[in-house]
């Protein structure tokens, strides 16, 4: 089965099968921001430090404890959980601006920190070993990616989602309600770090180097416009805009000199005609039913009605 696997990952061209893996990387990624800035409405914009903590604890499992790949990714995800729960609890009191300035100093705090250890090999950064598995990369990447789609899609359909969903539209409302801000806040920040852990893991053995100097504030915004580009709150978006700004460079790399230029002014056109996003405000569910409801409709003969005498 794996030589199956592995066949069939060598039959692709190694250029597209990097950018393929690069959108499995960042769908993740950006579906652990989607929970915290797009279900909760908390601005974050340090969402890089927790995929750098995430890159950083599975390099370590890998090199000093030899963790099979699964355990690493895991325990990547789990410490990574941990840390947003306790960096969360006192900065989630605070909302707007405030919120997105403290996320920001705590990832410049975090990329210090790297720089600084000799466990992460400060400044030179650590070369990370081919990960244990026995399933080829792309293969684990993309399933990891597809699990979490599923994971956030029945979380926001719960009744935990949709209380991340009155906290995000009126916190007032919400707290008469009986929603227990705080809890339900860092509880979102956690799962949210948590697969920001996975996507750093991910990354990390699949780029096989990472330096901290790779994890500052333009990652963060480039994951944050992942989630704008899709519509905050749409999953369906927010794996378009992973795939579309993970793949645009690649795209625009004929023009080298002008694509950041070009880059910026699709998203200022994407903001002045679509301001909530490429596909935000569009109920999935409700066009799925309805689509159903009218195949069924269609298949039922219908009776002729005959008059009565």
């Amino acid at each position: 089965m794996a030589e199956f696997l592995q066949n069939i990952v060598g039959a692709v061209d190694p250029y597209t099968m990097q950018v393929i893996v690069n959108i499995g990387i960042a769908i993740p990624l950006a579906l652990g921001l989607n929970i915290i800035t797009g279900l909760t409405g908390q601005l974050s914009l340090g969402h890089a430090a927790f995929m750098s903590i995430g890159a950083f604890i599975s390099a370590i499992c890998t090199i000093r404890l030899g963790f099979p790949f699964a355990l690493t990714l895991v325990t990547s995800g789990l410490v990574t959980a941990a840390i947003g729960a306790m960096i969360g609890f006192p900065i989630l009191r605070l909302s707007g601006d405030y919120l997105a300035i403290c996320t920001l100093g705590f990832a410049e705090i975090v990329k210090v920190i790297f720089l600084n250890l000799d466990i992460t090999n400060k400044a030179l950064g650590l070369t990370v070993p081919a990960p244990k598995s026995f399933l080829p990369m792309p293969i684990y990447v993309w399933g990891i990616a597809i699990l979490s789609i599923v994971f956030v899609a029945f979380l926001q359909s719960s009744r935990f989602g949709r209380a991340l969903k009155a906290i995000r539209e009126d916190e007032i409302a919400a707290e008469a309600m009986g929603i227990n801000l705080a809890r339900y806040k860092v509880q979102s920040f956690a799962i949210g770090s948590f697969l920001a852990g996975v996507g750093g893991g991910l990354y990390a053995h699949f780029l096989g180097y990472i330096n901290p100097s790779d994890f500052g504030f333009l990652k963060s915004v480039d994951i944050l416009s992942m989630v704008v580009l899709g519509g905050l709150g749409s999953i369906p978006g927010t794996v378009i805009g992973a795939a579309v700004l993970t793949a645009a460079p690649e795209f625009l790399r004929f023009m080298s000199e002008y694509r950041m230029l070009v880059y910026g002014a699709l998203l200022v056109c994407l903001m002045v005609f679509r301001p909530n996003g490429l596909l935000g405000g569009v109920n999935f569910t409700g066009l799925l039913l309805k689509a159903i409801g009218r195949n069924i409709n269609e298949s039922i003969p219908r009776e002729k009605g005959r008059r009565k005498l």
